[in-house]
């Protein structure tokens, strides 16, 4: 029986136990971080064989990759994202280790090139990336929230609001999306590309960060959104970007941007003044230990292996233990995430698994200006944890939930 169904009395009987239960896992003093889509040591581990290499010190062009050159990355790099990608070389810019440097960089460069402005907006799909909308609220680019579902923003909201000329760009996580894990249908893709907008610098930032980062043995093939955009006329729309970091070593990964030539000649202006080079030894070693896309996958394979476990544990505990609230929750085939949707609670929840020493991502973060507007989204990263952390994490977690949920049925 849902708790919506039981009079007052079971509510309070059921309220009770479960408090009980809570107290119960309060008192195991427990510190469990699951606030981010960190890798684990062991996944980590998987990446050791880069402290051996590279094996040589001259890359395929004949580069010394120990000294200065070679701003927007070595060949067999750009070769190796292109072919990960679906793009050419031609059409990829290596940076350094991480993302989002490069997504910063590349609006701070619009921004202060005049292409565009402070104060312009920006279409940000939520639940989304929280740090998509902290890069949006440092440069003053007023964020208009966009619902997502399953198969990607909704694209009916999307068209009219970038018939708005202030309208400059929309973040979007094609593949495994944050928090959701949902990834975007054919149909939107090719409704994105051929999107009327009435700004004509109008970008899509597509984060291609969980692109393949799969653990079910399903690998998503979504349509390409630089070919779409190029078929349709738009081929300077999408600047793409993706990284090895959370493939190889989080910290230690690299980079990569993609789009047009004509955008990545835009953006090589700033790079050529900002650096003198990337780290291309590093980039040699990632060469050297993948090889190709092929490498690549089984790779990411091994990594399936350690968070499949984790994910399959927690979907599990959250099926035998909610069934009497009105929580939602996603089961997605990869990404780094749990989204767990209890309407009206989730701040009350965020605060009960904090006092139970549980972390989670806080409550609202998922939305611009940390607003969700039902109250409802809660963020939960397994990847971080060890397997024996599975269980009193989600103790705790499915304890909260249905305290806070018999708590808003009595009023």
């Amino acid at each position: 029986m849902k708790y919506t169904e039981m009079s007052r009395e079971q509510l309070q009987t059921e309220l009770a136990h479960h408090k009980a239960e809570y107290a119960a896992h309060q008192s195991r003093g427990l510190k469990i971080n699951a606030t981010r889509g960190k890798p684990n040591a062991e996944q980590l581990a998987l990446a050791d064989a880069l402290l051996t290499l590279p094996s040589t010190h001259i890359a395929s062009d004949s580069t010394d990759v120990r000294n200065y050159g070679g701003a927007d990355g070595l060949p067999e790099m750009k070769q190796l994202f292109a072919d990960l990608l679906g793009v050419t070389p031609q059409e990829v810019i290596v940076g350094g280790n991480a993302s989002l440097n490069m997504m910063f960089d590349c609006i701070a460069t619009l921004i202060l090139s005049g292409v565009w402005q402070r104060g312009q907006k920006f279409l940000c799909p939520a639940p989304g990336y929280d740090r998509h909308f902290a890069i949006c609220e440092y440069f003053g680019l007023e964020m208009l929230t966009i619902p997502m579902t399953p198969d990607g923003p909704d694209m009916d909201i999307a068209e009219r609001l970038a018939a708005d000329p202030n309208v400059v760009g929309m973040w979007c996580v094609p593949v495994f999306s944050n928090p959701q894990g949902y990834t975007y249908s054919d149909e939107t893709i090719r409704r994105l590309a051929a999107m009327p907008v009435a700004n004509a610098a109008f970008a899509l930032l597509w984060d291609n960060a969980y692109a393949i980062h799969h653990f079910k043995g399903v690998r998503p093939q979504p349509l390409n959104i630089l070919r779409e955009c190029e078929r349709v006329g738009n081929a300077c729309r999408p600047i793409i970007f993706t990284s090895f970091s959370k493939i190889s070593y989080a910290g230690s990964g690299v980079v990569a941007m993609a789009s047009c030539v004509e955008n990545l000649n835009f953006f090589r202006k700033r790079i050529n003044v900002q650096t003198i080079g990337p780290d291309k030894i590093n980039q040699l070693r990632h060469v050297e230990f993948f090889r190709d896309v092929a490498g690549i996958q089984a790779h990411m394979d091994k990594h399936a292996a350690i968070l499949r476990p984790k994910f399959e544990r927690a979907y599990t505990l959250l099926s035998e233990r909610l069934t009497q609230t009105n929580a939602e929750w996603t089961t997605p085939d990869g990404g780094y995430f749990l989204s767990v949707e209890v309407p009206g609670c989730a701040k009350r929840i965020y605060a009960l698994c904090r006092e139970a020493g549980l972390e989670i991502t806080e409550a609202g973060a998922a939305y611009p200006y940390g607003k969700d507007p039902l109250d409802a989204n809660l963020r939960f990263g397994p990847s971080f944890l060890r397997q024996d952390e599975i269980d009193p994490a989600m103790d705790v977690l499915c304890s909260a939930i249905n305290v806070a949920a018999i708590e808003q049925v009595l009023g």
